[in-house]
């Protein structure tokens, strides 16, 4: 009961979080003469070759938090266009979910382990050690699973790290190339070469799905 007070804690502090963004951009549109999205990229175009590693650091430090990315992605493909902004979207949610899984592992992971002693528990874990990417890789591509939250209780099962960036990597390319790529079209371009980029990972993903349906683990495995 904690843990499902705490999980609705955690959501509805979300729900607020994204209405007073909501609420301040309203607030900014009508009272403020705000610069244009093209102005914007220009703006970004005259900084330098600096600013996208100063966002990119941002991004990755930002989203160790939970905190909605989408803002981040959206602004890439604003700031940067559809190219740089995907590259910098997916690095920097790849280099974040390894660093959250790390950390909180290496902080908690000692303690909480052993509390995970439930029979259906082990058998996930066991599930999550020898084919977890593709479990990971169907959360990523639910819009509503928060990103920093399944960093956290991925942290405390059995998943190695690297499949575990790997199927995030993977599993968020769809839904972020989208977010970029509408980012650029609010800017006022639009590259459908990278729609279908987006289209063939998306096609990866559900494959995936259908193949963990299909291989079951070996009964010696789950029996250990």
């Amino acid at each position: 009961m904690t843990v499902f007070n705490n999980t609705l804690r955690i959501f509805t502090w979300r729900r607020a979080f994204l209405a007073l963004l909501c609420l301040c951009g309203i607030i900014a549109v009508t009272y403020f003469d705000l610069p244009s999205l093209a102005t914007l990229r220009q703006w970004s175009e005259h900084l330098g070759p600096t600013f996208p590693w100063v966002f990119w650091v941002f991004y990755v430090l930002i989203t160790q938090f939970p905190i909605p990315r989408t803002i981040f992605t959206l602004s890439s493909g604003v700031l940067f266009g559809p190219w740089l902004g995907i590259f910098i979207a997916l690095s920097a949610t790849a280099v974040s979910a390894a660093i959250s899984l790390s950390v909180v592992r290496e902080l908690l992971g000692d303690w909480i382990r052993p509390r995970l002693t439930h029979p259906a528990i082990t058998k996930i874990n066991q599930r999550l050690a020898q084919r977890g990417w593709l479990a990971v890789l169907s959360l990523r591509m639910i819009a509503g699973v928060p990103f920093s939250i399944l960093n956290y209780a991925a942290a405390f099962t059995a998943v190695p790290l690297l499949p575990f960036v790997f199927a995030t990597f993977l599993g968020s390319a769809p839904g972020t190339i989208a977010t970029v790529v509408f980012g650029d079209t609010l800017a006022g371009s639009m590259n459908p070469k990278v729609m279908l980029v987006s289209g063939i990972l998306l096609v990866l993903g559900i494959f995936g799905l259908w193949l963990d349906t299909r291989l079951p683990l070996p009964e010696k495995n789950e029996s250990e």
